[in-house]
């Protein structure tokens, strides 16, 4: 008997199926296309920066080390209104330096690249100014990022079909028909922020060497610069006309 009860609700659902499919058939619709755009200017980046131990004017006794080096700059990010938890460590590598006077490669010292999330722009040139020239290897710029993405997602996405339904209205009142109900939605939208990013404006910040100390000059300052981006978003729609 249950045997039977589950064949007969199974046939069921396929009538509802069907009817519903024969219905989606005979139904009298328009298929359209909404498009949406907007410009946003990033507010959040993420920046890469290497750290590398050093020889004081090149004397061996006199390392500066990799720790000390890792404390300035977890003191200026937090200082400069990081987040601890946006500060992390991406890589850890070691290369060796040449003693001149042995003239073999047989010291190695340690580097570390970090990436930190930086959400107040106006601070990264005073964090930068705070740390160790001579240990800063170089810097970058791994990518950019929004606050307020998911509700710009959602303006645009709504916009997107708002648009869908006037271009409807405007083909069926070409015809004297009146647009109804959304029978089906497609989201064509692929809003990945970091591949339409624009290119990084972060140049390298090389260490200074020991022979431009000697004439005063100075590491390069970060030369950084946000542009706005044009997110685009669009939908296919169908309508019923009524």
């Amino acid at each position: 008997m249950k045997n039977i009860f589950t064949l007969m609700a199974l046939i069921g659902l396929l009538s509802m199926a069907n009817a519903q499919t024969t219905t989606m058939e005979n139904t009298r619709r328009i298929a359209t296309r909404g498009y949406a755009e907007k410009e946003v200017t990033p507010d959040i980046i993420y920046l890469s920066i290497s750290l590398r131990e050093y020889y004081e004017k090149g004397n061996v006794k006199k390392k500066v080390t990799i720790d000390k080096l890792e404390k300035e700059l977890f003191d200026a990010a937090m200082k400069y209104g990081v987040k601890k938890e946006d500060f992390t460590v991406q890589n850890i590598y070691s290369y060796n330096v040449r003693d001149e006077e042995k003239k073999k490669t047989d010291e190695l010292l340690q580097g570390r690249q970090y990436r930190i999330k930086v959400t107040n722009l106006n601070n990264l040139n005073p964090m930068m100014a705070e740390l160790d020239a001579e240990g800063l290897q170089s810097t970058s710029v791994g990518g950019y990022d929004h606050s307020q993405k998911r509700e710009i997602e959602k303006q645009l996405k709504t916009t997107a079909v708002k648009d869908a339904r006037a271009n409807a209205e405007i083909l069926a009142a070409a015809d004297s028909e009146q647009v109804g109900q959304l029978i089906m939605i497609n989201d064509n939208s692929n809003l990945n922020w970091n591949d339409i990013m624009p290119q990084p404006r972060a140049y390298a910040m090389a260490a200074k060497t020991a022979s431009a100390d000697a004439i005063g000059g100075t590491a390069e300052s970060l030369n950084l610069e946000v542009r706005p981006i044009k997110l685009t978003c669009n939908i296919d729609a169908v309508f019923e006309i009524k």
